[in-house]
């Protein structure tokens, strides 16, 4: 007891809010559907029930189940946590149990309780709780919460995540107790009797395990017991005698119990260092028992291995039935599979799936056996006591009776322990009670952790058997982890709970009356209305405890238990045997209860405390809720006990804090108005005033009640008192009437008190009254003075606390003369001349007094005046450090430092240097004053980079300064930091966090650093953006698949035309076509028919080719709705005919239509549909299974479906075993989309399970051995293909010779490989191009395979090499069918091996391979090459030669040889045909690779080369009727020429939709007839979708990986007809897809959130074809590659400037463009958008152009709406710039507030105006000369000083300031003419102050005072600088200058300080208008 120091014995609060308390997930239950849920249950047989404990123990454990036990209700509160509710009230959430429910509710004060989550579980809950769990993030270290409830039934935990994940963690034994702790869960196993039995002496089982996320496996704790002892070391936490009864988060602590010793440990819970975790299993697992038996022993633990399963059925027998007795579920699982598991060799490889699908699946297979711990999904069978621990000892022998036929039955078991996570390590732990003669303390009933009004924290816990509250003090060391456990306290109670916000706990003494402790001191007791405390008078008598029992009022059996009680505290007795520990749950006996419902129902228990309010339950069984009251209500009352705490000492503070406390909640206290007086009274009664004696103090009583004890009786209830009551009176009541209201000394007795009184009161009043000096905080006057001075200096730097300075200033001014510091009381007096005048009265303090006074080194006779140092800072004057308190005064710290770092350009005035601005105020008691800066190191950092203004601006938004904090800064200390604001808004940098973007005004810039954050989150468009599609009226427009362009976007890009529309019509494939063919007369009907059908069945061509246009035309433009299939668009090959429009269709069988004609569009089709999905659309596993079509004919579009998932990236989601399902179907189509479809999703991974799944369709890659499966041909093509894109890039060895060999696979003998041979080589090609991908000459390992001389040997022909190795075996015998020989059949692997070159060597620039693929220079080796390959060779040779492409016709015809350029003789024996096929050819080739090489980037040059080229092959077919060219040429030559022309040109114009290209495919797709097949349809469709890609979203990127793309998807050869794969497989097409990249930038306007038009500013890198170059576009527009530019910026004038700096990072704008390229733009105030405004006539400035400065006049008020969107500027234009007949106001003003607006808006700093508001008013105010305070001149004063330093010293040109016009040199002159009128009548008054003479009465100081402050005149009165009496200026300025008046401030005072000597007549005379 010793520690409790001081109590106030006499006192008492009131406790508020008085309600009974019933929990409500108690009502709600209820009304929960459960309850009859059970009962339905009860009906079935219990066997079905169960399956998990055993049947044997099942059917009777059930029957004892009685109805009270279902009913067991329990419940807990706590303090709503923020990410649970968004609103920022504060909150209490309950969880409440009973039986099978657990309901989580929350509610307010203000609003009644919900229910937030309900959940209902199987078995009976043993316990629910809350746990937050930390999930790892992928990549980076720090971790991410989840909250979640779990709920802890007999075999299993349920965790609900406030996400919506659930999970089910089944339980490997029985549980005890389960804790929350920071990391997870602790769980506490029940000890059995088996553990008895089984368990020999050496060897116990661990008792504590953890979970640290309900997907990881349960791990044993390791613990680290404190002491030197052999126990010391790290072991498992295996001793059952100790149970915890506590667990924390916040510090980490664990509190045990050991129930032998009887004493309490702390423990810290920690991760265990990896040290710990290897010593732990590292123990040798040898026989002998060592001295740490436990450990050596414990290797082998059954508890902590995992065993293999037994594989001796006898080995169950010989157990007999000992160890089957109890029912643990752990039975059940030991006979059920043991699962084997595979070491994990450290915590980090635990794999956690946070797949919700996967969780999901885990609960839904665990949920068929509810209770069961489903043994396959967790190491559940680790923790078994069951026969393996028997075998596991048999080995060792520790058993010899044991039967000798087990240990041959029994197999070793696999041994392999489990990794520990966590260790207990202790830090502190209770004296062990020494003899017998005290009783052993009981376990702990409560734990928890309180804190004291001074900031000690305690560890409390309440031993029941001792009726004790220990408390034990800690401190946190530096060094986090670490407590220091310092003295131990006993408060006598029979309970307590802690009150956690206003740092106390509320304790019930064994007496039944409720105390109020601080820590452990005692600060009063608690009155709650209408409960009386059971026993008044016990209390006082608690020394002789011989009291006749006949004073009590309460009935005497009610007495007499509480007497027992009282013993029992005071000496142990037997008697307490009667009281079992949990006396809280009612279990005591009915008929005490029963006594005690007539006696007045007393407090029996507290729980449930929450904040300030805890939970009473009554003896009667109700409970009451009462909250406790704050120490203080009033912000300012607050602060200034805040400050007395800091710099008192600790126990001084903490009376003065008690004291306050009793007095303000005295029962029926003060209203919160009469706070502040009855603060300052008790304050000032504390240091030894008489408050009743000055006047002032004296006037403050008029508002507060006397005697608190007179309202206290009218408040309490009149039921009979007691002698308690009278005995309070007595002691105090005498004394408030008597004395002042509050009598001051800490315990000092009444009579002292009373002497005292009559004294004063029999003297007459003296003169000036003195002071006590015996005060408690008389000591510390000085010290209290200057800390309540420093922090009215803080006060009046917030605009909404300056109200509050004005009343500390008068208890400021009375401390400050009594303490004669007369510089003081002229500051005060200067800050509010009209206040401090009216004072007179002070207090005289004896000489003898002022030596006890503790002298402060801090207190300076000069006054610490913050807005004067900001002053001369703004003069650039060195500046002493300004004094601060930490923690107290943030604000001042804020903007000493602002203005060190802007004004006086220290830039490392935040970081290094603060110590040069800021002195730190230390209390030397005080412990916690090493707060030091915390974010330095992120503003470090930047200090190099930008300009002050940027420092400053980070800064401020490092340390949480916000725009709203900045609106209450006092406008002339704010001006600064508004204009380094200002200049920052003008050129953000892109990298700012939101914060500073924020602070700087920027929404846009935050909404785009918003959605950074937010990129996990929806990824359409932002928030609340329309970029939805507009929903279309006709049915019909639905189906065209074409529906989701975002219109308003398109809208913008192409506002002049319907070319959208246009696309739309040309790619729709879902309407029946015109078929309109004349009925010649000689016709006959049927033949007509027939005629109809054929037309037909060629427009059907063009009908099948579209879906390959549509699927990139409407590329990634969806977000599928999860509960809907994707819809796709219908193949109608049915057409009408005109003029009846009469059906037509193929089926009719006129006309043999090719079978299986629709297979591969319908594929086409699944793939346009697929890919309308934005990669960013969230799509899952079972999505993708729902949309499998019922009806077989649907199948082949669901395998295009698949692909195009594969091609977004949505296929990884799909489950190996759905793909396992599709591919067993055996559907050719399916294998193809999926095979596909997975590659490209895993582009370029080398994954190895899907190289697995590629691997069974390629025999190639299978070994020679294996069984040969029967692939068809073109699953093998995919996977070939496959192979390639999983290995993009990669240069895999094994993979690159395995192809090469391929691309020249011989046919083989049973007719196998000898169909479409083509396609197979060339996907080999590709595949090996793929594969090596731009690596050239550097191909690591590859140099034995000559992978170039190879390919060239495949292109060129020559003997076949002999296969090498696996293969050998395979092509032994040749083909039966077709004669190849022993030589290369180029026709087959040319096409292959040239494209494989081409992407080896892709833009290496390698000569010598180009040279390779020249054509050939004569005439006769021309004649051996296919003219197709001469266009392959063409294309590969100049994508090698990359950097020779140039965008010019001469270019392009250099590829043609020489021998074909000249001038021929009809004579010279040439081929004319070869000729001019070979020329067509190898100019079209050469068109390729110009658009590979200019893809996307919409090059003009380029383009009109091509176009040139296009037309010039127009010319040519549009001579067909000169048939002679053609006939040459041949119509097909030509046109594929063309349609690789046309292609190689929408690739260059790729998303731009340019109208030349667009009319080129338009005149194609007219064209039906003749030799234009599917083919050719398909290439114009494929250039048509690539020109409007993404809907103009997306465009071609260059990069190695997109040109292969590219090569694989425009291969020159078309399908002849839609069923056609032999030269190449027609699903490659849509391999374009990846290379598509968005790089549409869309402006969206942040206010109105719409795209707009905006001005770009794009500047490009230099390169060797171009300077670094600059331009302008218009956005919404297309960027370039990001890799060619250095940055792009958004342009003014309309819009606020924004770069991004592609120099740094691309990341950035990267994400932006990814996110649909939403760029957030700001309107500057007075513009209008682009849309509105085309030529920007209209804008506010627009007008003032022709003539200067008629801006003002011709502003009109009114149309401020359409300028700017700020609702402040509008409302003030409305309300004060109009004259409205309410107001009569004056029209100057409208005017002067007219301008104020225009200037607002046109400088676009809408938020200077109330600013240029203020200094209006401070002008006026001046010049009517009605000014009480001087503060706002202050104000005026620094941003006179600001524009001075700006303009005048020329720091930084002048129309960088904020306030530029002439708005503040008219105010200015206003306010000196003023204040020079006043100065000329009252010079004299002027001097008299200067003289230090004092001020009469009525003299007008309130104008001197604002004189002095705005011409910074400094106190003079203890200068021996005299100012008066100079002769001459030179004198006055040599004097003047050491007190530092500015030099202008001094002209102005010149006549009166000059002319002093010769009387008044030549001030006059001496106008002060010459200076």
């Amino acid at each position: 007891m010793s520690e409790v120091v001081y109590e106030e014995t006499a006192t008492m609060i009131a406790a508020g809010e008085l309600q009974s308390f019933v929990p409500f997930g108690r009502e709600h239950c209820r009304n929960h559907p459960n309850a009859f849920n059970l009962q339905l249950r009860e009906l079935q047989p219990a066997s079905e029930l169960w399956s998990s404990d055993g049947a044997a123990g099942l059917v009777g454990s059930l029957r004892e189940v009685s109805l009270q036990e279902r009913d067991r209700e329990f419940w807990q509160l706590r303090k709503g946590c923020v990410g649970v509710r968004e609103e920022d009230v504060e909150f209490e959430e309950e969880l409440y149990t009973a039986g099978t429910v657990v309901i989580w509710s929350q509610g307010s004060r203000t609003q009644a309780s919900n229910v937030y989550k309900a959940f209902t579980v199987d078995s009976p809950v043993h316990q629910a709780l809350w746990c937050n769990f930390a999930v790892p993030h992928d990549k980076k270290d720090e971790e991410e919460v989840e909250q979640t409830v779990c709920i802890i039934q007999s075999s299993c935990v349920n965790v609900h995540t406030v996400g919506g994940k659930d999970f089910i963690s089944p339980l490997p034994f029985q549980v005890s107790d389960v804790w929350a702790t920071k990391f997870g869960l602790l769980l506490e196993r029940k000890t059995t009797m088996t553990d008895v039995q089984l368990s020999s002496p050496g060897e116990p089982l661990p008792t504590f395990f953890s979970m640290l996320h309900p997907i990881d496996e349960i791990a044993p704790v390791v613990c680290k017991p404190a002491g030197v002892h052999e126990g010391s070391r790290v072991q498992y936490a295996s001793d059952a005698t100790i149970k915890i009864v506590f667990s924390c988060c916040q510090p980490s602590l664990v509190v045990t119990y050991d129930t032998i010793h009887g004493t309490h440990s702390v423990w810290v819970l920690r991760k265990v260092t990896s040290d710990e975790r290897s010593s732990v299993l590292r123990h040798p697992a040898d026989p002998v028992g060592t001295s740490l038996g436990v450990v050596a022993l414990g290797f082998l633990n059954p508890y902590l291995c995992n065993i293999s399963r037994l594989d001796s059925p006898g080995g169950s027998g010989v157990m007999g039935t000992s160890a089957v007795s109890t029912s643990s579920p752990l039975h059940y699982s030991a006979l059920h599979g043991h699962q084997s598991r595979l070491a994990t060799s450290s915590p980090g490889s635990h794999s956690r799936v946070h797949s919700p699908s996967i969780s999901n699946m885990a609960a839904l297979s665990r949920a068929h056996s509810p209770g069961m711990a489903a043994p396959s999904l967790s190491g559940a069978s680790r923790f078994n006591t069951s026969f393996q621990s028997l075998s596991s000892r048999g080995q060792h022998g520790l058993l010899p009776s044991l039967n000798s036929t087990v240990n041959e039955t029994m197999l070793v078991p696999e041994l392999e322990p489990i990794v520990p996570d966590l260790c207990m390590e202790q830090l502190w732990s209770e004296a062990v009670t020494a003899g017998c003669h005290r009783q052993m303390s009981s376990q702990a009933s409560k734990v928890f952790l309180s804190s004291d009004l001074c900031e000690n924290r305690y560890l409390c816990f309440l031993v029941e058997s001792h009726q004790q509250l220990r408390c034990v003090k800690f401190i946190e060391s530096n060094d986090t982890c670490q407590l220091i456990f310092a003295s131990v306290t006993s408060i006598p109670a029979k309970d307590a709970e802690p009150l956690q916000n206003i740092d106390a706990m509320l304790v019930l003494e064994a007496c039944g009356s409720l105390v109020l402790y601080t820590g452990v001191t005692r600060v009063s007791k608690v009155f709650v209305p209408g409960l009386l405390s059971p026993t008044f008078n016990l209390i006082n008598h608690l020394p002789h405890l011989s009291t006749p029992l006949e004073n009590v009022s309460t009935p005497t059996n009610a007495g007499s238990r509480h007497l027992q009680r009282l013993d029992e505290a005071a000496m142990p007795s037997p008697v307490s045997e009667l009281r079992s520990p949990n006396i809280k749950h009612h279990e005591a006996s009915f008929l005490e209860d029963y006594t005690f419902q007539q006696a007045t129902p007393h407090i029996h228990a507290l729980r449930d405390p929450v904040s300030n309010r805890v939970t009473l339950e009554l003896s009667s069984g109700s409970m009451l809720r009462i909250s406790i009251p704050e120490i203080a209500t009033s912000e300012l009352v607050r602060k200034c006990l805040q400050s007395i705490r800091f710099i008192l000492p600790k126990e001084a503070a903490m009376k003065v804090l008690v004291k306050w406390y009793n007095i303000y909640n005295a029962p029926g206290g003060p209203s919160a108005h009469a706070e502040w007086n009855l603060f300052v009274t008790c304050f000032m009664t504390l240091m030894g005033y008489n408050t009743e004696r000055l006047a002032w103090t004296r006037n403050l009583h008029f508002e507060v009640p006397l005697s608190p004890v007179i309202a206290a009786k009218k408040a309490r209830p009149s039921d009979g008192g007691s002698d308690e009551d009278w005995d309070y009176l007595i002691g105090c009541h005498y004394n408030r009437q008597m004395n002042c209201p509050l009598v001051c000394g800490p315990s000092d007795s009444s009579g002292a008190n009373k002497t005292l009184t009559a004294k004063t009161v029999s003297s007459p009043p003296s003169p000036s009254p003195e002071l006590e000096g015996s005060a408690p905080l008389f000591p510390h006057i000085p010290a209290l003075f200057y800390v309540l001075h420093l922090l009215y200096q803080e006060l009046q730097l917030n605009e909404l606390q300056r109200a509050r300075a004005s009343s500390l200033v008068c208890l400021l001014q009375q401390l400050a003369s009594d303490l004669q510091l007369e510089e003081y009381v002229d500051l005060y007096w200067r800050d509010y001349p009209s206040l401090i005048s009216s004072f007179s009265e002070s207090c005289h303090i004896d000489q003898a007094l002022f030596s006890q006074m503790q002298r402060v080194p801090f207190l300076r006779a000069e006054p610490p005046c913050l807005l004067s140092w900001l002053s001369s800072c703004l003069r650039g004057e060195e500046v002493p450090p300004f004094p601060y308190l930490p923690g107290i005064c943030q604000r001042t710290k804020l903007l000493v430092l602002s203005y060190a770092l802007y004004i006086a350009g220290d830039e490392n005035a935040t970081s290094t240097d603060v110590s040069k601005y800021l002195v730190k105020l230390s209390a030397g008691q005080k412990l916690r004053v090493s707060e030091h800066y915390r974010r330095q190191s992120s503003v470090v950092v930047k200090s190099s980079s930008g300009s002050l203004a940027e420092q400053l601006v980070v800064w401020l938004a490092s340390e949480g300064f916000t725009l709203k904090d900045l609106e209450s800064v006092p406008f002339g200390v704010a001006l600064p930091i508004r204009e380094a604001i200002y200049h920052c808004r003008e050129q953000p940098c892109s990298d700012w966090s939101e914060e500073v973007c924020m602070l700087i005004g920027r929404q846009d810039l935050t909404k785009q650093a918003h959605k950074m954050t937010l990129a996990k989150s929806k990824a359409s468009v932002g928030s609340g953006l329309s970029l939805e599609p507009p929903a279309t009226t006709e049915a019909d427009e639905e189906e065209d698949g074409m529906s989701d362009i975002i219109q308003e976007v398109t809208g913008l890009i192409w506002s002049q035309d319907l070319r959208v529309q246009e696309v739309r019509r040309l790619l729709q494939s879902s309407r029946p076509v015109r078929v309109s063919v004349v009925q010649l007369p000689e016709v006959s009907d049927h033949e007509y028919i027939e005629e109809k059908e054929n037309k037909l069945l060629q427009l059907c061509q063009r009908t099948m080719a579209l879906p390959v246009g549509r699927g990139l035309f409407t590329l990634f433009s969806y977000h599928p709705v999860p509960t809907e299939p994707l819809p796709v668009p219908k193949l109608n090959l049915t057409g009408r005919a005109p003029p009846r429009n009469t059906m037509v269709d193929l089926n009719s069988g006129n006309i043999d239509v090719p079978p299986n004609m629709t297979s591969w569009p319908s594929f086409h089709n699944g793939v346009a549909a697929g890919l309308k999905i934005a990669p960013a659309s969230q799509v899952d596993s079972a999505w993708i299974a729902y949309n499998k079509p019922k009806s077989p004919e649907l199948a082949n579009e669901y395998a295009g479906f698949l692909m195009a998932l594969g091609l977004n990236g949505h296929l990884t989601k799909l489950a190996t075993l759905n793909i396992h399902d599709y591919l067993t179907k055996g559907h050719e189509m399916t294998s193809i989309g999926l095979l596909l479809g997975v590659s490209s999703a895993r582009l370029g991974t080398m994954d190895m399970s899907i190289t697995r799944l590629l691997s069974i369709h390629i025999p190639a890659l299978l070994p020679p051995t294996s069984t040969e499966l029967d692939v068809p041909h073109n699953v093998q093509v995919a996977a070939v293909i496959g192979i390639g894109l999983v290995y993009q890039g990669t240069g895999h060895r094994h993979n690159a010779e395995v192809l090469l060999s391929e691309i020249g696979r011989p046919p083989g003998p049973e007719m196998e490989y000898c169909t479409d041979r083509e396609s197979y080589s060339l996907a080999a090609g590709l595949a090996l191009g793929m594969v090596c991908l731009g690596h050239g000459s550097n191909l690591i390992g590859m140099t034995d395979l000559n992978v170039p001389e190879q390919l060239y040997q495949y292109m060129v022909g020559g003997h076949r090499r002999a296969q090498a190795g696996a293969s050998r075996e395979r092509h032994k015998s040749p083909s039966y069918q077709i004669k190849e020989g022993d030589t290369i059949n180029v026709d087959v692997t040319c096409p292959g091996a040239t494209l494989a070159l081409a992407m080896i060597y892709l833009k290496t620039n390698n000569r010598s391979i180009a040279d390779w693929l020249k054509p050939p220079d004569t005439w006769f080796l021309l004649d051996f090459i296919k003219p197709e390959f001469l266009l392959l060779r063409t294309l590969a040779r100049c994508i090698i030669m990359w950097d020779e492409i140039l965008p010019n016709p001469e270019w392009v015809k250099s590829n043609i040889p020489q021998i074909m350029r000249g001038t021929f003789d009809s004579s010279d024996d040439i081929n004319m045909e070869t000729m001019a096929q070979a020329q067509d050819y190898i100019t079209a080739g050469a068109c390729m690779a110009l658009g590979l090489r200019f893809a996307g980037s919409a090059n003009s040059d380029a383009f009109d080369c091509l176009y040139e080229f296009a037309k010039s092959f127009m010319k040519i077919m549009s001579f067909a009727g000169t048939a002679a060219v053609v006939s040459q040429t041949g119509y097909y030559n030509l046109q594929t020429g063309l349609s690789m022309i046309l292609l190689a040109m929408s690739m260059v114009m790729s998303g731009t939709g340019n109208l030349k290209v667009l009319q080129l495919c338009r005149f194609f797709h007219k064209r039906t007839g003749g030799e234009m097949n599917y083919g050719f349809h398909m290439a114009h469709h494929m250039a048509l979708g690539l020109l409007f890609l993404g809907g103009g979203r997306y465009t071609l990127s260059t990069s190695n990986s997109a040109i292969a793309a590219l090569l694989c998807a425009l291969y020159p050869h078309f399908p002849a007809h839609s069923t056609d794969n032999r030269y190449h497989l027609q699903a490659l097409r849509h391999l374009a897809v990846l290379a598509a990249e968005p790089r549409l930038l869309v402006p969206v306007d942040v206010d109105s959130l719409k795209p707009c038009y905006a001005l770009l500013e794009v500047t490009y890198k230099e390169t060797k074809w171009y300077e670094e170059t600059t331009v302008e576009l218009m956005a919404p527009t297309m960027l370039p590659e990001l890799h060619l530019l250095k940055r792009v910026k958004v342009k003014g004038p309309r819009y606020w400037e924004l770069s991004v700096d592609l120099g740094k990072e691309t990341r950035h704008l990267k994400s932006i463009l990814s996110r649909d390229g939403v760029l957030y733009v700001k309107l500057r105030a007075g513009q209008l958008p682009y849309k509105d405004d085309p030529q920007g006539w209209k804008s506010l400035l627009a007008s003032s152009v022709n003539h200067h400065n008629s801006g003002v006049r011709t502003f009109k008020p009114e149309a401020i709406s359409t300028f700017t969107s700020e609702p402040a500027l509008i409302s003030f234009a409305k309300f004060f710039c109009k004259t409205s007949d309410g107001m009569n106001s004056r029209g100057d003003s409208l005017v002067l507030f007219s301008a104020m607006l225009y200037e607002c808006v046109t400088q676009e700093c809408p938020e200077m105006l109330p600013t240029y508001i203020a200094i209006e008013q401070v002008a006026g105010a001046v010049r009517r000369g009605d000014l009480m305070e001087t503060f706002a001149l202050w104000q005026m004063r620094l941003v006179v000083e600001l524009w001075d330093s700006r303009v005048l010293y020329g720091r930084s040109n002048c129309h960088e300031a904020l306030l530029t016009s002439e708005f503040l040199p008219v105010m200015k002159n206003m306010v000196d003419v003023a204040l020079d009128g006043w100065l000329q009548g009252n010079s004299s008054l002027l001097r008299s102050y200067m003289r230090g003479e004092a001020l009469s009465r009525n003299a007008p100081s309130a104008m001197l005072a604002c004189f002095l402050v705005y011409r910074s005149i400094p106190c003079l009165r203890n200068k021996h600088t005299q100012l008066e009496g100079c002769t001459s200026l030179g004198d006055l300025l040599s004097r003047s200058s050491q007190l530092g008046v500015p030099l202008r401030d001094l002209l102005r005072l010149t006549p009166v300080l000059l002319g002093s000597a010769s009387g008044p007549q030549t001030a006059q005379g001496f106008p002060p208008q010459t200076f």
